[in-house]
């Protein structure tokens, strides 16, 4: 869809661009996003000031794993409401909905780690509006554009780094509310402009069947465990990075923490870049090659990052090849869902995929913290990744090519 479209709400039209739906929804996400990443920043330091009593290191990962799996798994429901209701109502009622924990987090639970755990599961919220924006912004450009969209939609992820970029800051130069404060105010405005400007594309196909049902069948489609496991990789190997580079980094290279968080912003930011990249280029020659080649970058770069290489230049090549794969492969991913996806289906599609690569992110760490802990290495975790992608690479060309050929929606 190019130019304006004309909508119909509570009995008036009015005049909609599909680039203004894409960059208020955009918007919405990375605003989503932040408020969902509030906790990860503040959990060592609620350890090092004792506000919350005395926290073991298992105590603050779950106070940062609670929001994190909530929002991944909350995006199967969120998605299926989606596609029965629209963005145009789920944009708003998410960030409003978050506003709650994020005030009671700043104004209530700061002395209690229970009352906290209670919060961030509720903060999780946020985190599905992932699920909400990509039918949202699918169903208002045609399929020759899907990609690019969504990718650029998908570069609202940036929320993340802007919460690590400035919540400490805030909390330790104004004040342990502000914040909080100043993310609900972010979330309050948002939802008004949302409430007033976006429009559910004309011609939106509202499903008639119960949402149980919906969810199962949705989950039956092959496009959903296909995309499942090739999201797990690219988005869960992002967020995997994400999380425990600075670690890696300062233990293998004995770098300082800046320097670490300096090199880890850097990474982030290529893949959060490439994600757009990645949908245009799976527009202009499909969604398989972009990933194939993504899956092939990745092999390469864990396999050379196993070896513990110097790491300037071949450790930081190898990294930041692997960052413009995993987001590059973001974006082709739900440039495949658009392709293969009836429109009615996409929101429940999307949310099962997008729970599968939140919960992708999950398992690497953990297995980089345990195999370094027994064998003082990170050889065996990363060349486990380097095969993770040579099967993905497998999958890709072969059953997800096939899918991808037919291009058959299911109805």
């Amino acid at each position: 869809m190019s130019g304006a479209a004309v909508s119909v709400t509570r009995g008036r039209s009015v005049t909609t661009s599909p680039v203004l739906m894409l960059v208020v929804a955009t918007l919405g996400f990375a605003v989503n996003f932040w408020a969902w990443a509030l906790l990860s920043p503040l959990g060592p330091l609620y350890r090092a000031n004792g506000r919350l009593g005395e926290l073991s290191e298992s105590d603050v990962a779950l106070l940062v794993a609670v929001p994190v799996i909530v929002g991944a798994l909350g995006r199967i429901p969120v998605g299926a409401l989606t596609d029965r209701y629209g963005g145009r109502i789920m944009f708003p009622l998410v960030s409003a909905a978050t506003i709650v924990p994020v005030l009671f987090i700043g104004l209530v639970a700061q002395d209690s780690f229970t009352a906290m755990l209670v919060a961030g599961f509720f903060l999780g919220i946020g985190g599905t509006a992932f699920a909400v924006g990509v039918p949202f912004v699918n169903a208002w450009f045609p399929p020759e554009r899907r990609g690019l969209a969504v990718g650029v939609f998908g570069a609202g992820m940036v929320g993340t780094a802007i919460s690590a970029l400035t919540t400490v800051k805030l909390y330790e130069g104004v004040g342990e509310t502000a914040p909080f404060l100043l993310t609900a105010a972010a979330l309050a405005v948002y939802a008004v402009v949302a409430w007033f400007v976006l429009r559910d594309a004309p011609g939106r196909v509202v499903p008639s069947e119960p949402l149980v049902k919906r969810l199962v069948a949705n989950a039956r489609l092959p496009i959903s465990w296909q995309a499942a496991i090739l999201y797990a990789v690219a988005f869960g190997g992002y967020v995997a990075f994400s999380v425990y580079l600075p670690a890696y980094l300062k233990t293998a290279y004995d770098l300082d923490p800046a320097a670490a968080a300096n090199r880890m912003a850097g990474f982030v930011l290529v893949a959060v870049l490439m994600r757009p990249i990645g949908g245009w280029l799976s527009d202009r020659i499909g969604p398989v090659p972009v990933l194939a080649a993504g899956y092939c970058v990745v092999a390469v770069g864990a396999g050379v990052a196993a070896t513990t290489p110097i790491l300037e230049p071949v450790g930081a090549v190898a990294f930041l090849a692997m960052a413009a794969a995993l987001g590059s492969g973001s974006g082709a991913t739900f440039a495949l869902i658009a392709r293969v996806t009836d429109p009615s289906r996409v929101g429940g599609v999307t949310g099962l995929v997008g729970a599968a690569g939140g919960l992708g992110g999950f398992a690497p760490p953990l297995v980089m913290g345990y195999v370094y802990g027994r064998t003082e290495s990170y050889a065996i975790g990363l060349g486990l990744l380097s095969v993770t992608a040579i099967l993905t690479l497998v999958l890709t060309l072969t059953v997800v090519r096939r899918t991808a050929a037919g291009g058959t929606r299911e109805q």
